[in-house]
C-alpha cells in the first residue's frame, strides 16, 4: 500500500482529500503515488537558472506515467559569486538548509517519492542526505554542466576567471586580457565546467544508482538533459512500484564505488566530506581512511580540469561516467553487484560498455596508460591533523614541501598578502579559524589558491586550512584539517615561522615544533568569541560536527 493512502483514502480524510482537489486532484487521483518534485531552480546561479524547464519535464512525464507530481521549491546559494566574501559562509551550511527542506515538505504531506532537481555544489550533497534520511524512492535529477567558454583557442571555466586575477597581480597578463576572460569564462546555463564539486558529486551519485546513467555529463543546454528527467520521473513511478528505495542501493560497496571513480575522474576534494555526511545519515559505515585506502589501488585516467586539459562535456563525448566505470569494472575496481534505482546491476548496466575507451580521444585513458597510478586525493595525518585533513595532488610535481608558516587567520588576509607578493616559494601558507566550526560554514579557499597559481607559485607553495576547497582549487593543498582551530586543534598554536612539513607521499602534515613547545603554546590559547551567536550561523557553528565526520549537523 502507497505511504499517500492515510491522507488519500477514507471519509475521515475528506478534510485533506478536500485541499488535494483544490490543487487538482480528481476522483480517480486519489489511489495514484504522490511524486514530489524538489526544484532548485532560482536566477541566483547559472548552475540553476535552467532546472524550471526540466521540472516541467518531469512533471509531465510522472503524470503519463501515473503519478501525481507536486512541485516545491528548495534553496540554493551560489559559491562562485560568494567566493571569497561572508557570503562563502553559507555555502556548505545549504546543504543541510536544502536537506531538511526536502525531508520536511516530503515528510509533512506523505508523499510517496521526490525527484530532486538540482545544480550548483550543494544541492546534490544536501538532496542525498534527505533521501537517506527518508528512505522513500527517490531519484537525483541533475541539472547539467556549463559549456565551456572560449577565448581564441582556449576553453575558459569560472577558475580561468579566479587564475586571471593572480596572473594579473604577477604581470603575466594585462587588465584588458582579464576582463577578455570574465566575459568569456560563462557562456550560458550549467554548473561549472571542470571536473569540480558539481560534477564530481553528479557522477559519485549516477555510479551510487540514484540517478540514470550518462546524466551526470550532460550538458545543461543540450536536449538530452531533459529527455533524460523526463525519464528519470517514468523511472521514480516504477521504483515506486517496485518498492526500491534509497537505503537499498547506498551500500558501503557502492560509497566505495563511488570514491573509486572520483579518483578516476580526478574528483573534488568536497566530494570526501559530502559522502561522509551521506554516509552518516545513511548508517553506513565509512571513514576517511577508506579513501586512502581506494585512493592506493585506483588510478587517475580522465585528463580534466583544474589541473588538466578538458571538460565535462568532453568527458560526456568520451562515454561519460559509464565508460570509466566500465574500465574499473574490468579492473577489478568496483562492484559490478550493486544496483541502481531500476533493479539493474552495475554488470548488467554496462555490459554493452567497450572495455577500452574509443579512439580519437584523449579525455578517458586505459588503465595501463592512466595519468597518475594512484588516486589523487590523499589522506593526510600527524601532529597537525590528528583526525585528518584532505590533499588534492593531480598536477603537482613534487607533493612535498617543508617550509616556514605563513599565518593568517582569515581568507582575506591571506589573499591580501599573495596579492601584494607577499608570499614566497618555499612558504607554507595557514588559512585557520576556517573550519565547520569556526568560519562558521568551512569556506571554499579558491581565491587563494587560485591568486597562488596564477602567480606561478603552485608547485613551490603549500597551503593549508581548517576550511574547505573549490571543486576548481588544485597545487599543493591540504584542507579540512581537523581538528579545527576553533576548538583548540593544533592549527590554532601555529606560529609565524614554524617549520611545517606536507609529505602526500607518505601522507604526513607535521608541525616541526617539539612536543613540550606546543603543550605549552596549548595551555595559553583561548577559544575566540564568535561574532555569530544568533541566526542559522550561530545555530550552525553549535550543532556542527568535525570535518572528519562530514561536518554533519542532526548528528544523535
Amino acid at each position: 500500500m502507497l505511504r499517500s493512502s492515510a491522507i488519500t483514502q477514507g471519509i475521515q480524510r475528506s478534510p485533506n482529500r478536500a485541499m488535494l482537489r483544490a490543487v487538482g486532484f480528481e476522483d480517480g487521483d486519489f489511489n495514484k503515488p504522490i511524486i514530489g518534485i524538489a526544484n532548485g531552480y532560482s536566477t541566483i546561479t547559472p548552475c540553476n537558472i535552467g532546472l524550471n524547464e526540466l521540472a516541467k519535464h518531469t512533471e509531465e512525464a510522472a503524470r503519463k506515467a501515473g503519478g501525481m507530481p507536486q512541485l516545491f521549491g528548495t534553496i540554493t546559494v551560489s559559491d562562485g559569486i560568494s567566493m571569497g566574501t561572508e557570503g562563502m559562509k553559507y555555502s556548505l551550511v545549504s546543504r543541510e538548509v536544502i536537506a531538511d527542506a526536502i525531508e520536511t515538505a516530503c515528510q509533512a504531506q506523505s508523499m510517496d517519492g521526490v525527484i530532486a532537481i538540482g545544480g550548483c555544489d550543494k544541492n546534490m550533497p544536501g538532496a542525498m542526505i534527505s533521501m537517506a534520511r527518508m528512505n522513500i524512492p527517490s531519484i537525483f535529477v541533475y541539472g547539467g554542466t556549463i559549456k565551456p567558454g572560449k577565448l581564441g583557442e582556449d576553453d575558459l571555466t569560472v577558475v580561468s576567471a579566479f587564475e586571471a586575477v593572480g596572473q594579473l597581480t604577477s604581470g603575466k597578463i594585462n587588465k584588458e586580457r582579464l576582463e577578455a576572460i570574465e566575459k568569456n569564462a560563462c557562456p550560458g546555463a550549467g554548473s561549472c565546467g571542470g571536473m569540480f564539486t558539481a560534477n564530481t558529486m553528479s557522477a559519485a551519485i549516477e555510479t551510487m544508482g540514484l540517478s540514470l546513467p550518462y546524466s551526470s555529463t550532460m550538458a545543461a543546454e543540450d536536449t538530452e538533459k531533459a529527455k533524460s528527467a523526463a525519464k528519470s520521473a517514468e523511472v521514480l513511478v516504477k521504483a515506486i512500484k517496485s518498492n526500491i528505495r534509497p537505503l537499498d542501493l547506498l551500500t558501503k560497496a557502492s560509497f566505495e564505488n563511488a570514491i573509486s571513480v572520483i579518483m578516476a575522474i580526478g574528483g573534488s576534494t568536497n566530494a570526501v566530506l559530502h559522502l561522509l555526511a551521506i554516509a552518516k545519515t545513511a548508517g553506513v559505515d565509512l571513514c576517511i581512511d577508506d579513501f586512502e585506502r581506494i585512493r592506493q589501488r585506483v588510478p587517475v585516467i580522465c585528463d580534466l580540469k583544474p589541473s588538466g586539459r578538458f571538460v565535462t562535456v568532453d568527458l560526456h563525448k568520451a562515454g561519460g561516467i559509464p565508460q570509466v566505470m566500465k574500465l574499473l569494472l574490468d579492473a577489478g575496481l568496483i562492484d559490478g553487484s550493486c544496483k541502481n534505482i531500476e533493479g539493474k546491476t552495475i554488470s548488467h548496466l554496462l555490459k554493452d560498455v567497450p572495455s577500452q575507451p574509443m579512439q580519437n580521444q584523449e579525455v578517458i585513458r586505459p588503465i595501463s596508460k592512466a595519468l597518475y597510478q594512484k588516486g589523487h586525493l590523499t589522506v593526510l595525518k600527524g601532529n597537525l591533523a590528528e583526525e585528518g585533513s584532505v590533499a588534492k595532488i593531480s598536477g603537482v610535481k613534487n607533493p612535498v614541501l617543508t617550509g616556514p608558516a605563513k599565518v593568517f587567520e582569515s581568507e582575506e588576509e591571506c589573499l591580501d598578502a599573495i596579492l601584494d607578493n607577499k608570499v614566497k616559494a618555499g612558504d607554507v601558507v595557514v588559512i585557520r579559524y576556517e573550519g565547520p566550526v569556526g568560519g562558521p560554514g568551512m569556506r571554499e579557499m579558491l581565491a587563494p589558491t587560485s591568486a597562488i597559481v596564477g602567480q606561478g607559485l603552485g608547485d613551490k607553495v603549500a597551503l593549508i586550512t581548517d576550511g574547505r576547497f573549490s571543486g576548481g582549487t588544485y597545487g599543493l593543498v591540504v584542507g579540512h584539517i581537523a581538528p579545527e582551530a576553533a576548538v583548540g586543534g593544533t592549527i590554532a598554536l601555529v606560529e609565524n615561522g614554524d617549520l611545517i612539513t606536507v609529505d602526500a607521499n607518505q601522507g604526513i602534515i607535521k608541525l616541526e615544533v617539539e612536543e613540550a613547545e606546543i603543550q605549552f603554546r596549548r595551555s595559553k590559547w583561548t577559544k575566540p568569541k564568535s561574532i555569530y551567536s544568533t541566526g542559522i550561523l550561530g545555530k550552525y557553528s553549535r550543532l556542527v560536527s568535525s570535518s572528519s565526520q562530514g561536518a554533519v549537523t542532526d548528528q544523535p
